[in-house]
């Protein structure tokens, strides 16, 4: 009876085994997946290196620095390939440029012998960049104009394509050039640049030119505008009506001043690579052009300009007071002045 009234059997108390615990299979598995994925990573990174050593060899191999073997050792200092952050220079990256600056004084040719220049398809050069007193405030400011014109990267309406073989710019003694001429001495040397002088030997024409020139601001006959240089034979004959009057007092002293200058920059620019111009030379003696060609070593080309000459002829024809001129320089450091030294 007791066992008939007993809950429980011998089988209903047999407990059973737990089941088997999974937490460490699963622990081996999760290891098993961690190790696969640092092996998978480990090979990818190393291809990605392989991959980026490849491509980095590739990008020194295009920034390799060009090199011309033809060009004769002493000539290197003056050959340049700059990179200019505006435009790329495409496949005349290699191709060499000659950075050169023409050193002048007002009204001595050098707008007419620009123009000469800039007809010749590979030559810049960009007129009177320092005219703009604050690009020559300071030096620094000097050198941050010049770095930009022989980068390429000054744009003028002389500015001409990727393949430029020669840059270069128009300064004339008075804007910063004398002042400064120490550092730009230096900056000429270390940037290989190369000097052309341009002046007139008849300081005299030089003087009705800018006295000339002067009446012109002030009247401007050419409809109402004044023009430094003109393009037709009608412009020309109309600025060449007026004759000016020359202060024959300050006359030697003027010219002495200027001649002063002209010696002194010669002086202060003869160490750097430079050849001597005059304007008189060129109109009489157009080899001199192939001179300059040589000078920069472009390739030969016909030189044209579209300018038209404005005074010509005998000085005696240009001047109001030419008799009290004449007497004032006879006899003179400066009488051959008053010769003729050229025709047109």
């Amino acid at each position: 009876m007791a066992e008939d009234l007993c809950f429980f059997t011998k089988e209903s108390l047999a407990i059973k085994p737990p089941k088997k615990n999974t937490l460490v299979l699963r622990m081996v598995v999760l290891i098993l997946v961690m190790i696969c994925g640092v092996y998978i990573c480990s090979v990818c990174l190393g291809q990605f290196g392989v991959w980026s050593a490849r491509n980095s060899l590739a990008v020194h191999v295009v920034e390799r620095p060009c090199e011309v073997t033809e060009i004769e050792p002493s000539e290197k200092p003056y050959v340049h390939f700059p990179k200019p952050k505006t435009f790329s220079r495409d496949e005349c990256a290699c191709n060499p440029v000659r950075n050169f600056a023409i050193l002048s004084t007002q009204r001595s040719g050098s707008g007419w012998f620009e123009t000469l220049l800039n007809s010749h398809i590979n030559i810049s050069s960009n007129g009177e960049i320092f005219s703009v007193k604050v690009r020559r405030s300071n030096i620094s400011t000097i050198r941050e104009t010049l770095d930009k014109l022989y980068n390429l990267d000054m744009l003028t309406s002389a500015a001409k394509n990727e393949c430029t073989a020669a840059v270069g710019l128009k300064w004339m003694l008075n804007q910063g050039l004398m002042q400064n001429h120490e550092q730009i001495v230096e900056y000429f040397k270390s940037n290989g640049v190369s000097v052309i002088f341009l002046f007139r030997r008849n300081l005299l024409r030089r003087m009705i030119s800018i006295l000339a020139n002067s009446y012109d601001q002030n009247a401007k006959p050419l409809n109402g505008t004044h023009k430094s240089h003109v393009h037709s034979m009608h412009e020309a004959k109309v600025l060449a009506r007026y004759k000016p009057t020359i202060n024959t007092t300050l006359l030697i002293p003027n010219l002495k001043q200027v001649e002063d200058l002209v010696t002194k920059s010669l002086q202060y620019f003869k160490s750097t690579r430079h050849i001597i111009l005059y304007y008189e030379d060129i109109i009489t003696n157009r080899t001199k052009l192939v001179d300059v060609q040589e000078f920069l070593k472009v390739p030969q080309r016909d030189l044209h300009s579209r300018q038209v000459k404005i005074h010509k002829g005998p000085l005696s024809s240009q001047v109001e007071n030419w008799e009290d001129v004449r007497k004032t320089l006879k006899g003179t450091q400066y009488k051959s002045f008053l010769e003729e030294d050229y025709k047109l």
